[in-house]
């Protein structure tokens, strides 16, 4: 069976999409006051937009990639990686959300610094950068493996192209285009990934011909939720890799170091509400996104094994939407991919250029006896810092490119389970136990990265043959002893360390008053332009009904555009309605 090809209208509708996401970061641009806009919206988000921005955030295209691999090749075990970020953002509705918020600072180190001290913040700053450009260059790189196998394009130039766009957007709106640019593509994604699921369950014929397609094609114990031992290569989808997926997920959704996620929204309240969308939007994504590379396992799989990539079943998710989807919409799953990488890559970007100019400078200011610059300056500085940060970005994408046989998930749950693990452990722990010295993070970090480095490159265990539960539950158990150890020693810290941890807990458990502490509200505003464009993207959306041949195809181009103008439209009318509103009260 022949592999579809992509259309010319679909190439338009890729480059059109890349040049109005620009736009949007330069009509963002005259909301960046300073670097507490710049950096975390001046913490005037809404829990709509920044809960949006935090859900996109989560994920990228190794979603439609490498997660889409795993359930070409296990079924709904996939669903697992969801089902537990989901689990995470619960708890952050539950507590950690609200102290997050009211933590009152612009980046994570920052944090750490309050609760630690000095020392620990310049060391998580520095690792923080390392282990953000590793992660936004594999997202980057999982877009690109996308984009090779419905355009059969050179993966080198899908990385460059698609990571100067997010420069460009990232470095001139700041937050404020970060968050309006994630709102704006979860508008796209959502309903384009709901029809791609609602068509590849219209051509599997139903639950009861998918089931009965499973057994027939000998499938049944692969695509169980959770597997026997020795189905899977180095026990995975077993209940431990379950445990495990649960416990890194959970833990990273909630350490010290994460905060940053909510630095934007204006109140614990807030905060609440943001983890709250996130919770049921990943519930949602949970079944949708994993039901087409199911299904493309059963019906399309001569077509995805004869794609040249190293992994080819990475390829199920383009190759069952190019079958089923009519001209002009595969660009829209296209977009869709590149919203989903976007919202990661530009959301590390600007994190990462945060702790750059807020921790690393200021620390260098100190040591060097200078006055740190204006305010002004630094916005200026800042941009520049995110601009080579994209740049690095970029080339670390490029060297993943030249990596063989390493597969996008792979390399996520390597970077997971041995770099992000060790430094979450104890700012998990840090949130709920106090009476720990200022070295405790570094201690118990270290302790756990001690660990990771012995079973990733030990003789007698190889590199990439420990199981990855195994790693979590060896690396998570070692932090933990290392961080309670170090409490013996608080009975001798001083009496001004003790006082600032107080504070610390003080603070996080103070709600924020809005009004005294921010003021200034642009709800109304942010209704009106996001609104506002969504609304142009619609209409844009809608200019693609010519192409398709039927008219079930059509409405299927309809059904996008109809929820961009529907959520759109509303948001417009809101935010106006808001605007009216307070002028009478005025």
């Amino acid at each position: 069976m022949d592999t579809p090809s992509i259309h010319t209208i679909d190439y338009i509708t890729i480059v059109v999409y890349l040049l109005l996401m620009m736009g949007v970061g330069w009509a963002f641009k005259n909301f960046n006051k300073g670097i507490s806009d710049y950096f975390k919206g001046g913490s005037r988000g809404t829990w709509w937009l920044v809960g949006m921005s935090m859900f996109m955030g989560t994920f990228s295209a190794w979603t439609f990639t490498g997660a889409a691999g795993v359930a070409y090749q296990a079924g709904w075990s996939a669903s697992i990686i969801f089902l537990s970020t989901a689990t995470g953002y619960l708890l952050n509705f539950i507590c950690t959300g609200p102290w997050f918020r009211q933590i009152r600072v612009t980046t994570g180190p920052e944090v750490l610094r309050m609760r630690y001290g000095n020392g620990t913040q310049q060391y998580y700053a520095w690792i923080s950068i390392v282990t953000g450009l590793l992660y936004a260059g594999l997202h980057l790189y999982g877009l690109s493996i996308f984009c090779s196998a419905v355009f059969g394009l050179p993966v080198e130039g899908v990385i460059i192209v698609i990571g100067i766009a997010v420069l460009f957007y990232a470095t001139t709106g700041g937050s404020w285009a970060v968050m309006a640019t994630d709102f704006l593509q979860s508008l796209i994604l959502l309903p384009i990934t709901i029809l791609v699921a609602w068509l590849a369950y219209r051509a599997i014929g139903g639950f009861g011909e998918l089931q009965a397609a499973v057994v027939a094609q000998g499938l049944s114990e692969d695509f169980k939720i959770v597997n026997s031992p020795g189905e899977f290569a180095a026990g995975a989808f077993t209940w431990g890799w379950v445990a495990a997926m649960f416990t890194k997920n959970v833990i990273a959704w909630n350490t010290l170091g994460s905060a940053t996620r909510f630095f934007a929204l204006k109140d614990g309240r807030d905060a609440r509400k943001a983890s709250l969308l996130c919770v049921v939007l990943m519930l949602m994504g949970a079944g949708i996104w994993f039901l087409p590379p199911m299904v493309a396992r059963l019906l399309y799989s001569d077509q995805i094994e004869a794609i040249e990539l190293g992994k080819s079943a990475e390829a199920a998710y383009a190759i069952v939407s190019m079958n089923l989807l009519p001209p002009g919409l595969m660009g829209l799953v296209v977009v869709a991919m590149f919203t989903a990488t976007m919202s990661s890559m530009d959301t590390g970007l600007n994190r990462n250029a945060a702790i750059i100019v807020k921790d690393v400078y200021p620390a260098f200011c100190r040591l060097l006896s200078k006055t740190p610059r204006s305010d002004e300056e630094l916005l200026k500085a800042s941009r520049i810092v995110s601009l080579l940060l994209g740049i690095g970005i970029i080339l670390l994408s490029l060297y993943y490119s030249k990596r063989a046989g390493a597969g996008v998930f792979e390399i996520m749950l390597s970077i997971g389970a041995y770099l992000s693990l060790p430094l979450s452990v104890p700012t998990l722990l840090g949130l709920f136990f106090k009476r720990v010295p200022g070295w405790a993070a570094v201690f118990s970090s270290l302790s756990a990265f001690c660990a990771s480095v012995y079973l990733g490159i030990s003789p007698q265990w190889g590199a990439p043959k420990v199981d990855f539960q195994v790693t979590v539950l060896i690396v998570l158990t070692v932090g933990t002893i290392a961080f309670f150890v170090s409490g013996f020693w608080w009975p001798k810290v001083s009496d001004a360390y003790r006082e600032r941890v107080n504070a610390f807990f003080k603070n996080m458990y103070t709600p924020v008053d809005f009004e005294k502490e921010v003021g200034d509200a642009n709800d109304s505003h942010q209704l009106r332009l996001i609104g506002k464009i969504a609304v142009i993207v619609a209409a844009l959306v809608l200019l693609l009904i010519p192409f398709p041949e039927t008219w079930a195809d059509k409405v299927e181009v309809l059904f996008v555009s109809g929820f961009l103008f529907l959520v759109g439209g509303l948001m417009w009318l809101s935010g106006v309605r808001a605007d009216r509103a307070k002028s009478k009260s005025l």
